[in-house]
């Protein structure tokens, strides 16, 4: 009986291990070959600009770096231009260069143009979804302090007379994605480093 339920055992062992063996080398193959036909694409679009935003890398996402790149002059330095397909912010410098950053833009049915100034700064800002937000989204609070749990992140620009600003965010990974309401989203960090440079009154140019 003793030899009977060793060998039912061993047998139960082996059909796990051969289980899991197959799914592990099943994902590992997966991922290997999603990768091979990615790479086309970021051999010419290597921060997916023009591909559709937040770069994904082997095994995970890659940040959208901050750099210092060259731009188009027709903008003057201290102006702010987002790219809504690239899903980039350019703060312009002098000299025909701009600081490009990494930003989330609003989902379908959610993207904007236009020309605004920036009429409000704030740090760790509160935040109160419009009634319109709190229809399509259950489960909103009415109002929210500023913190690290707060959607609106470390900072936030506001755009003119609109509900929308350019803001920091407690969810890293949107960037480069199309996911908000319309509002514009960077990083912490991102977003903290912008916020220094811009001053009230600033023309912010958003294209699609």
């Amino acid at each position: 009986m003793r030899s009977r339920l060793c060998i039912g055992l061993f047998a139960l062992l082996g059909v796990l291990y051969a289980s899991q063996s197959f799914v592990s080398q099943a994902f590992v193959s997966q991922a290997f070959i999603s990768q091979a036909l990615a790479e086309p694409v970021y051999a010419t679009d290597p921060e997916e600009r023009f591909t559709g935003g937040n770069p994904k890398r082997f095994f995970g996402l890659s940040s959208v770096p901050r750099r210092t790149v060259s731009f188009d002059g027709k903008y003057k330095p201290g102006t702010i231009v987002i790219n809504t397909t690239e899903r980039r912010l350019y703060y312009v410098l002098e000299g025909g260069s701009a600081i490009r950053y990494g930003i989330g833009v609003g989902r379908v049915g959610y993207t904007w143009a236009g020309v605004k100034t920036v009429t409000a700064k704030k740090e760790w800002p509160d935040w109160t979804p419009p009634p319109q937000m709190r229809a399509r989204v259950r489960g909103l609070p009415a109002h929210m302090k500023g913190g690290e749990d707060n959607p609106l992140g470390a900072r936030a620009l506001y755009l003119g007379s609109t509900l929308y600003r350019i803001h920091g965010s407690n969810e890293p990974e949107s960037i480069g994605q199309a996911e908000s309401s319309g509002c514009f989203r960077m990083t912490n960090e991102d977003v903290q480093d912008l916020y220094q440079r811009v001053s009230i009154g600033t023309t912010v140019y958003i294209l699609r």
